[in-house]
């Protein structure tokens, strides 16, 4: 696959079908995430592989996140809160969760080189997961339900979850991006 293909037609996903995805198809996606730049190579991410009886323990932990959220939800219909509480309880169906983390930093600077390396790794796995013929989806970890995932995922002191990346063969055929050239600005 064309990268410049692979860039322009990844979309983000919401519905996946149950199709479980191949280890060795996760295990190239992930070998992509990791090759991924980061200042000094310090490579500060870890990834969390959830399949199977993890990834509905994660499922259930993100539903409660829209208990949490409906106190600011009060502008949205309720159709708008129900269909949220329905993609995060089910995350889409997706059969494969990845969660990422990096090292906790008061360091302003080490925290940017770590998150941006993060992003790096993110998007090396999202088109990835597109040339593979996958449909993903990036999620952040909303801080209310930050320890539930934690303990979920056995994620060690020291270290902070970023990154939800749901993974897996599309249910619905997604919606062509815009594509907006507005955020660009030349200089002579």
């Amino acid at each position: 696959m064309d990268t410049y293909d692979a860039i322009m037609n990844r979309h983000s996903v919401r519905a996946y079908t149950t199709e479980a995805v191949d280890r060795d198809v996760l295990e190239r996606m992930l070998r992509a995430a990791m090759a991924a730049p980061s200042a000094m190579n310090a490579q500060p991410w870890y990834f969390y592989v959830a399949t199977g009886a993890t990834r509905e323990l994660i499922g259930a932990a993100m539903a409660q996140s829209t208990v949490h959220l409906k106190d600011y939800m009060d502008v949205l219909p309720p159709e708008r809160i129900e269909a949220a509480e329905r993609f995060y309880a089910s995350l889409g169906g997706a059969p494969v969760v990845v969660a990422l983390s990096i090292p906790s930093s008061d360091d302003g600077m080490d925290r940017t080189y770590n998150q941006v390396a993060a992003g790096c790794a993110i998007e090396n796995l999202l088109l990835a997961a597109r040339a593979e013929g996958l449909s993903s989806c990036h999620l952040t970890v909303p801080l209310w339900v930050m320890d539930g995932m934690r303990r979920i995922l056995s994620v060690p002191e020291g270290r902070e979850l970023i990154s939800l990346i749901i993974v897996g063969y599309p249910a619905e055929a997604p919606l062509a991006p815009e594509h907006s050239f507005n955020h660009v600005t030349y200089f002579e």
